[in-house]
């Protein structure tokens, strides 16, 4: 059976691309989409930035034709702001609207903004509901556990917000409290999958860095698809790796040397494209590491990347690496 999001057909088991801030912009996204991810979402953008119209919350309302699905993440502590904003985001013709409670980070809650919501419910409600009421696309939602071990209140929210007509969950399984440490632990969103009352997607996110795990996971807890972060920075392939493991039970081998290049290559490209060359540059050189994770002795090499500014340069720095590491095994057969 497909997993659907309103009119949006997912597959059987999708893949998503988490909204990670500073990281899942549109270069980024076009190698993750490449690499297989099913449905992606934009980093998350203040309803206030949208409402005054600061250049740097428009500039992430930019979706292009080959990145669909995709939705517009909006987060805010107001809701008249957010009901708003939705309306702005609608505008820019996504497939769908995200709202983030789930963000942890202290500037962001503690203006009441994304995880913030898990203290108080009745808030998150009216907030969605003015949300839903706002465009004619598809609402999804984003969020924790909940605030802290005492407050894990993720079923409650789960039913309420399905009332208010959101038509898809994802749920990170971490609490506020444990931001990012700790082990994700996905038991109660198998719950919430578990409950006859639930009949929107559960979407799994937290921790899942494998084709073995991501497919353990599946069985194990129940989830309609699963979202990945972290794993996906520096590593688009992890999307076509877990879903050649669904389909066969075997590993595709990793990314070759030549393969890690041209995504590098091509991340750098779409940088320079939609950022314009002196920013694109600049935000490329928190990638490079991650693109060539594993390989022995790179660290001269990650030096002069971040430290150039020469675009010609910089790929002649790429085509240097492509020739020093050409005989180095498989980075799958490395570690």
């Amino acid at each position: 059976m497909s997993v659907k999001i309103g009119n949006i057909d997912l597959g059987e088991f999708p893949l998503l691309l988490a909204p990670m801030e500073d990281v899942s912009d549109p270069p980024f996204r076009y190698v993750c989409k490449q690499g297989g991810a099913d449905l992606m979402y934009t980093e998350f953008i203040s309803s206030e930035g949208l409402i005054r119209d600061a250049a740097k919350s428009r500039k992430k309302l930019d979706i292009f034709e080959y990145e669909r699905p995709i939705g517009i993440q909006i987060f805010g502590s107001d809701i008249e702001s957010m009901r708003e904003a939705t309306e702005i985001a609608t505008l820019a013709g996504p497939d769908l609207m995200d709202i983030n409670y789930g963000c942890p980070v202290k500037n962001v809650a503690c203006r009441g903004a994304g995880s913030a919501l898990l203290q108080d419910i009745d808030k998150m409600v009216k907030m969605t509901e003015a949300v839903v009421k706002a465009t004619h696309l598809p609402v999804t939602v984003k969020t924790r556990l909940g605030w802290d071990d005492n407050t894990k209140n993720i079923e409650e929210v789960a039913e309420r917000l399905q009332d208010i007509g959101i038509q898809a969950l994802t749920i990170h399984g971490r609490t506020r409290a444990q931001l990012y440490k700790g082990e994700a632990d996905w038991t109660l969103i198998r719950e919430i999958k578990r409950n006859p009352r639930i009949k929107i997607p559960i979407f799994g996110n937290g921790d899942v860095d494998s084709a073995v795990k991501a497919a353990n996971w599946r069985l194990e807890y129940e989830v309609d698809g699963i979202m990945i972060g972290r794993a996906a920075i520096g590593y688009p392939w992890i999307f076509r790796e877990v879903k050649h493991f669904f389909k066969t039970g075997e590993f595709l081998p990793g990314p070759t040397l030549d393969e890690r290049i041209i995504a590098c290559r091509t991340h750098l490209d779409k940088s320079i494209e939609w950022k314009g060359p002196k920013v694109g540059v600049f935000e490329m050189r928190r990638h490079y590491s991650n693109y060539f994770k594993g390989l022995p002795d790179f660290k001269h090499y990650r030096m002069l990347l971040v430290k150039e500014e020469n675009i010609e340069i910089i790929y002649q720095l790429l085509d240097e690496v492509a020739e020093k590491y050409e005989h180095v095994l498989p980075f799958s057969e490395m570690a």
